[in-house]
């Protein structure tokens, strides 16, 4: 019987299956449950917006966008959502899903921390931005009701979030700071790195090899 919840149906297929599978052996229990929300917080936007969605791709996309913060897929020579979206590539591609698709699954992830462009992408794009943006940040926590939001932490719960999410990011980041360079991760290293600095974009500018 296919799982429901706040009226959003979890995909069934077998490729979907897998996907469960593959995040709740890599991920601990914190990131598997923030990105299945991320997905049913994602979809009720896209209803309630009335963007048509593939709604396997986008549970692909929301699985695997923190997949870069587990032991299992991270690395430290690139930043953390290609860790997650070069998996999803190669997990959909492994399952026969078209290039094209694919790769749209692969900007979603990859592009989940950059604001404001993936709202102008195709919805799979979109929402997975949407659902992150959600549940990680609170933004436009009126768009959906407390009745959805009840449901949806219901099933999965996120007690102690907000400390552990950071936390989960910095363990995440910790070994790569320069790649959190012009994105939003590297608030979380100033926070919570003692010693990081920034890469700042106006010296890499004032001090490049150009004379003028």
């Amino acid at each position: 019987m296919t799982e429901e919840i706040a009226g959003i149906k979890i995909p069934d297929s077998t490729m979907a299956r897998e996907a469960t599978e593959l995040v709740r052996d890599a991920a601990t229990p914190l990131v598997y449950h923030h990105s299945r929300r991320v997905y049913l917080f994602g979809a009720l936007r896209g209803l309630a917006d009335g963007l048509p969605f593939d709604p396997e791709l986008l549970y692909v996309g929301a699985l695997f966008h923190d997949l870069g913060l587990t032991e299992r897929y991270r690395r430290t020579d690139q930043r953390f959502e290609i860790d997650g979206a070069d998996e999803a590539r190669r997990f959909l591609a492994s399952h026969g899903v078209p290039v094209f698709e694919a790769d749209r699954v692969w900007t979603a992830i990859a592009l989940h921390t950059t604001p404001e462009i993936p709202l102008h992408m195709a919805p799979e794009i979109a929402l997975v931005t949407r659902g992150v943006e959600y549940d990680v940040l609170g933004l436009d926590y009126d768009s959906l009701s407390a009745t959805q939001r009840a449901a949806v932490v219901a099933a999965h719960p996120r007690p102690d979030f907000k400390p552990q999410i950071l936390a989960a990011f910095t363990e995440g980041l910790v070994d790569r700071p320069v790649t959190t360079f012009g994105n939003v991760k590297a608030d979380v290293l100033a926070h919570f790195q003692p010693g990081y600095r920034r890469t700042d974009f106006v010296e890499i500018i004032q001090n490049s090899a150009w004379p003028e």
